[in-house]
């Protein structure tokens, strides 16, 4: 079934077809109907099949169809995420696909002047984007009315959690209204997601896609064993190997980063870092650079995972594992989006691979192994720029010495 035959408004097709989505993926297919039709919401699908516009798109359409924000109610939908990154990629969509509408949509995040934020809050928006931190913190300042929203959103309830907001959605509770549609979307499902989901939803539409399987089909998994040493050697030879393609690098901390920045830079290879100590306007610009390619190599931590919405990314390198396995799912959920092929490829030293383990448990599958012959090895690390043990640098260093003369 086409776009063009859901019952939805005329400037809302008219956008999808200018945008070029024609058909909706499954978790559109499955949801669309049933938000339209005023049901709530569980929905469990693997990152990178379209969650956004599932329930961008019926929102869009049912504020058009009718005006639900009244004189004293400053926000119709609320739309609670774990990241500002995820924030503003999630009022983008929305404000691609609303852009034959009136229909207004706000982020409110951190790192920026919030007084301008505040001031279009308070004047009403009808879609509202924020982290329930910062819902939280609106509230009890007086400058969000949540009694009359429409609609409640959870985007990647996993990762909220992980990051602590349990609380601050627990404390919202109370100021929600009771008559509202609720939709809950994550990647993963546990006891704890469960407890909140049903706290949150009434008689929800049970939606999961690929429980078995939490990675998209268009991902093809590898893993090299690497000594934790010389990884860098290995990922030199990668984004050399791949100069032209889109390459998004995965390590555990931002002194992680950094480092595994420097080192790429000692042997010419441009890169940039995204994690918690980079500002918010430079995570803009190296954002910006990445999704247009200018930037090639994009080196981040886990916090940056999810909010990171790239087209084109061919190659996602897990340079360390995780340290919880369900990241792995949203880590390579970066690449395989849509129709689109990637590859997932995890360097595994020897102190990972009880990790390796939990992440194949979690997958229910074995990933698969990149045999590496010694030679193999040895050549990646001898033609890197940055041995100073291979034959080009000893070579160099004996020419530099001066030549000794003979006791006669």
């Amino acid at each position: 079934m086409k776009f063009d035959k859901y019952h939805i408004t005329p400037e809302l097709k008219r956008s999808l077809s200018e945008l070029g989505f024609l058909k909706p993926t499954d978790i559109q297919f499955k949801s669309i109907p049933q938000i339209l039709s005023g049901q709530d919401i569980l929905a469990i699908a693997q990152t990178g099949t379209g969650k956004t516009a599932a329930f961008a798109i019926p929102i869009i359409s049912m504020l058009q169809n009718q005006r639900y924000r009244e004189a004293e109610q400053n926000v119709s939908a609320l739309i609670m995420v774990p990241t500002r990154e995820l924030a503003i990629q999630i009022k983008n969509v929305f404000d691609d696909l609303a852009q034959h509408s009136a229909i207004e949509t706000l982020a409110i995040i951190g790192g920026v002047d919030i007084e301008p934020q505040i001031l279009k809050l308070q004047q009403g928006v009808d879609v509202l984007v924020a982290t329930p931190g910062r819902v939280v913190d609106l509230v009890h300042k007086g400058n969000l009315n949540l009694k009359k929203i429409n609609f409640l959103v959870l985007d990647e309830a996993d990762h909220m959690l992980d990051k602590g907001f349990y609380a601050d959605i627990q404390n919202l509770l109370k100021f929600l209204p009771r008559k509202r549609q609720t939709m809950f979307f994550s990647a993963t499902i546990n006891e704890t997601i469960k407890d909140l989901a049903y706290a949150l939803v009434s008689k929800p539409v049970r939606i999961q896609l690929s429980p078995k399987d939490p990675v998209s089909k268009n991902v093809d998994h590898a893993v090299i064993f690497v000594a934790m040493d010389d990884k860098r050697f290995f990922l030199e030879r990668v984004i050399n190997e791949h100069s032209d393609k889109k390459i998004l690098v995965f390590v555990r901390t931002k002194v992680r980063a950094e480092r595994v920045f420097k080192a790429m830079e000692r042997v010419g290879i441009v890169s940039a870092t995204l994690h918690g100590d980079v500002e918010q306007e430079q995570r803009f610009e190296v954002l910006e650079a990445f999704r247009e390619g200018k930037t090639k190599v994009l080196i981040a931590t886990d916090v940056s995972s999810r909010g990171i919405d790239v087209k084109g990314v061919e190659y996602v390198v897990n340079y360390d594992l995780p340290d919880v396995a369900e990241n792995y799912v949203h880590r390579v959920g970066r690449t395989g989006r849509g129709n689109h092929k990637g590859l997932a490829i995890s360097f595994c030293s020897d102190e990972e691979k009880p990790m390796l383990t939990e992440i194949e448990t979690y997958l229910t599958k074995p990933i698969k192994t990149m045999t590496l012959q010694h030679t193999d090895y040895e050549e990646t690390l001898a033609i890197s720029e940055d041995n100073p043990h291979d034959w080009r640098a000893l070579m160099k260093e004996a020419n530099e010495e001066p030549v000794k003369k003979k006791k006669k």
